[in-house]
């Protein structure tokens, strides 16, 4: 069964808010708190304890790793006090100053709603430039090569991937997943000048399979795989078969969906901003 439609009606004793963040990963550990370094979730936490003097858990749909930036994660926690929904997000934002996220939406939500597991779709873009130039507006957020990649060769390769398979192969010798069994809704590959978006979506991912993929159809794309070497490697369900893991910095979660509010006329709730118009996974 898949998640229920929560409601937007419900409170409990503790306040829930949802919010929608936006951020930058490159100076970032990663989404989750870490001994050493600040992470988005502890930004979050520290922007929230000044705010209100709470320490809640922020709790994120994601866990992106080091590097990876965000144009919609989705996260919710609880507060003693109830406060207005836009207040919380101004003063989180200011809280959050100079680091480099801010909260695009905020919503008081039912106590049944779950960033991470009431979550029903992710989606995810990964951004290649191929030109000889280095990034200068762009650094830290592509994938550069200074060469060119077949990207037709790449969309078509990247078909092995959609539906449900093992992916073993493609997942992070330490994810603690139990199961490597994943099903990808789409994998899109186009051209836009001389970038290449590669746009994937699920209900949830494996750690690194994103990054373990888009190494792989880099290679089909240079033309020293072929299809068939990628659905060879989906096979041999074997992480050595993997190509080479694309860099953090080119991978953007871009948004997370979720079911509608009992009584919603929409089935699935898309909870956050969409991205500028110009901006990869549009």
């Amino acid at each position: 069964m898949g998640p229920r439609p929560f409601s937007n009606a419900a409170h409990s004793a503790m306040p829930r808010y949802r919010i929608t963040i936006e951020y930058d990963g490159t100076s970032f550990v990663g989404w989750q708190a870490q001994a050493q370094g600040v992470s988005v979730q502890s930004a979050l936490q520290e922007a929230i304890q000044r705010f209100c003097g709470e320490s809640p858990i922020v709790k994120g749909a994601g866990r992106t790793d080091a590097g990876v930036h965000a144009w919609g994660q989705v996260a919710h926690f609880d507060l003693a006090k109830s406060w207005d929904a836009f207040r919380v997000q101004e003063a989180i934002n200011f809280y959050l100053k100079p680091n480099a996220a801010v909260v695009l939406d905020c919503a008081v939500v039912g106590e049944d709603f779950d960033a991470r597991f009431s979550a029903v779709q992710r989606h995810y873009v990964y951004r290649i430039l191929c030109r000889r130039a280095r990034p200068v507006l762009d650094a830290n957020r592509v994938w550069w090569l200074p060469h060119d990649l077949d990207h037709d060769a790449m969309a078509d390769a990247a078909s092995i991937f959609v539906g449900r398979h093992d992916f073993t192969t493609f997942r992070a010798a330490q994810c603690q997943a139990q199961s490597p069994l994943k099903t990808l809704d789409s994998f899109a590959v186009v051209r836009s000048g001389l970038e290449i978006r590669l746009s994937v979506s699920a209900r949830s991912f494996l750690h690194n399979q994103v990054r373990s993929m888009v190494g792989s159809l880099k290679l089909v794309g240079e033309g020293k795989w072929r299809r068939a070497d990628l659905a060879a490697a989906l096979e041999a369900r074997d992480r050595t078969r993997c190509g080479p893991v694309a860099p953090a910095a080119g991978l953007y979660l871009v948004r997370v969906d979720y079911p509608a509010p009992a009584g919603g006329v929409d089935n699935v709730l898309r909870a956050t901003l969409h991205a500028p118009d110009d901006a990869p996974g549009n």
